[in-house]
């Protein structure tokens, strides 16, 4: 599968690139500079000491992908996601963005859609599926791609069949995906990330994740 992630040079992206590249897929670094994601690139395949992944800037990536990954701050969320409009249509988008208040990262700040991935839906357009996935997973964990991850992945959106894909592209990463429901629940869902980051703060430099207990082996 082609898997383009969008800002793919910032924190989560290159472990997610790393990631799902040692398990077989092509993989696109997106930036708004070329030179950034080519360079971002070149370290990630020096990492995985294969070349594996490529950079592009983003709508070119996004035009490349199959599976479209999200990683910008919220600052630029929406700026992205308008400038690749034309290129997701009809095309999985798995948007990993919390709704961090730029003046405060410590406080989150809605939009009036209710969520990040609800404000990434109404821009994309029906005929893009968005998915909301990947808040919770540690961006030091990713990128260590010698050692398990033990934490679950919490997958929202309204489409079943783009749920069941990025279920899967989580487990070749190493991780358990499971489905939460419906876009509905997407506020629920990017809120934790807050938790999270007070606990790290709190114990002092941690990388908390999440694992869900009782339930069948999946």
């Amino acid at each position: 599968m082609r898997i383009a992630i969008i800002g793919g040079t910032g924190r989560q992206g290159p472990g997610m690139a790393l990631r799902w590249a040692k398990a077989g897929h092509a993989v696109v670094i997106g930036s708004r500079q070329q030179e950034k994601a080519a360079r971002i690139a070149a370290e990630l395949n020096q990492s995985l000491q294969q070349n594996l992944i490529q950079g592009m800037v983003n709508a070119e990536a996004a035009q490349w992908g199959e599976v479209i990954a999200i990683t910008v701050p919220y600052a630029a969320h929406r700026s992205t996601l308008e400038q690749i409009r034309p290129q997701v249509q009809g095309k999985i988008v798995i948007d990993v963005t919390v709704p961090l208040d730029p003046q405060n990262p410590r406080r989150l700040l809605f939009p009036p859609q209710g969520s990040a991935t609800a404000e990434a839906q109404e821009i994309l357009g029906d005929q893009a599926q968005v998915v909301a996935a990947f808040q919770h997973i540690p961006a030091p964990a990713l990128r260590n791609i010698d050692e398990p991850l033990e934490a679950d992945v919490l997958v929202c959106g309204e489409s079943t069949q783009a749920k069941d894909t990025v279920i899967k592209l989580i487990q070749q990463m190493g991780m358990r995906g499971l489905d939460v429901g419906p876009l509905a629940h997407a506020p629920i869902v990017e809120g934790i990330t807050l938790l999270l980051m007070t606990l790290n703060r709190r114990y002092k430099g941690g990388h908390a994740a999440i694992r869900i207990t009782g339930l069948p082996e999946l």
